[in-house]
């Protein structure tokens, strides 16, 4: 293995074709960031080295280096090396919780997906290698040209499956922990499997609201097939999910197709919207610092409460401290494993959960787990 491959970083030798400076907070992004600054706030730059020298900082959600030793590019599949407290099986059976998901496939212990970087699409296969490596391989002749689609491909794998963190310090606290030490033996190597795309993670919470997991799928299905995009490959269809520019432009009756309330369908398009103009966007949350400061902002769309908020800090924003203490599911998993016949209250979680400080999403997601 080239130790020279082993160290690629994000730097010229695949680099963005541009970067455009955001002058309201002094950064620069990608092409590809999350970020909707409003263009006369913007500037472009040719190089990151123009945007550094012009004095300003990298996005931090975007520009980011991949780790060193993360990942080796083969142009038609790319390599990624993964931590020892990783176990792809189990998060493959994550993944099959449900039937009815309809933005990847899974056949044979390997991850099928369509992925919208830029103007590309590529349709990748997910399995395991040899030697502690995940081999993502592009079906077809989706395979991007560009090295830097290539590298946020990788990004976007390790983003998902949370790839970069360190839990080790999560599995020394679960070893005492009498709620945590049966799921942690029964599951070691899973990972909070995460949802990159803002928009889809706000969503998801919005559609999951106050009904069970089954029809939540099945709002997700209606709203994915009716105004996401779809691309053929290989004989089999992938999805890609709607973006927050098609469906702010839509009205209540627009989403009625979707045969679901018009509280949902308002909260939606107000979401889609506030994403689109760039008021909300996932650069600005994360610059918030904190779960309960990203919270606030969260709150502050309508249809977001708490929950909500902190499903989308737990799994886009990544915050471990996120902890959606009102979750049904995390209940029925207390309450199955404490064998109790009724679920604990909130003064007794915030007692059992005195110990997750700085682990709280971990520990929600490894009792969710419990569930499926």
């Amino acid at each position: 293995m080239s130790t020279t491959c082993r160290q690629e970083t994000m730097h010229s030798v695949w680099d963005a074709p541009y970067f455009t400076g955001v002058t309201t907070m002094n950064i620069y992004c990608t092409p590809w960031c999350g970020g909707h600054p409003k263009p006369e706030n913007t500037i472009r730059f040719h190089t990151r080295e123009e945007a550094e020298l012009a004095g300003y900082r990298p996005c931090r959600n975007c520009c980011s280096t991949l780790p060193r030793g993360s990942w080796e590019d083969h142009k038609h599949e790319i390599k990624l090396f993964i931590p020892a407290e990783f176990n792809f099986e189990e998060n493959v059976k994550y993944l099959l919780r449900s039937s009815n998901e309809c933005l990847h496939l899974i056949d044979n212990n390997r991850i099928y997906k369509a992925l919208s970087v830029a103007d590309e699409t590529p349709v990748i296969e997910i399995r395991a290698g040899d030697c502690r490596e995940l081999v993502v391989r592009f079906l077809g002749d989706t395979a991007p040209s560009r090295k830097w689609v290539r590298a946020e491909v990788a990004r976007y794998v390790r983003e998902w499956f949370d790839l970069d963190r360190d839990i080790v310090p999560f599995y020394r606290l679960a070893e005492s922990d009498p709620l945590l030490k049966g799921p942690v033996q029964s599951f070691r190597g899973l990972r909070t499997v995460g949802i990159p795309d803002l928009f889809e993670a706000v969503t998801w919470g919005i559609l999951g609201q106050q009904i069970n997991l089954t029809y939540a799928y099945t709002l997700k299905r209606r709203l994915v097939e009716n105004f996401g995009r779809s691309v053929n490959c290989e004989g089999e269809t992938y999805w890609i999910y709607p973006t927050p520019d098609k469906i702010a432009a839509c009205s209540v009756e627009d989403l009625a197709v979707l045969r679901m309330t018009v509280k949902k369908c308002e909260y939606l398009i107000d979401t889609a919207q506030r994403i689109a103009s760039g008021e909300i966007s996932k650069l600005g949350l994360l610059q918030t610092g904190s779960h309960q400061a990203a919270e606030k902002m969260l709150t502050s769309i309508r249809g977001i409460g708490p929950w909500t908020a902190n499903y989308v800090s737990m799994r886009c924003l990544r915050f471990p401290s996120a902890f959606p203490i009102d979750d049904v599911g995390l209940h029925n998993a207390m309450k199955h494993i404490l064998g109790r016949d009724s679920k604990p209250s909130k003064a007794e979680i915030r007692q059992l959960s005195a110990g997750w400080s700085g682990w709280e999403s971990y520990a929600t997601f490894y009792l969710w787990r419990v569930l499926y």
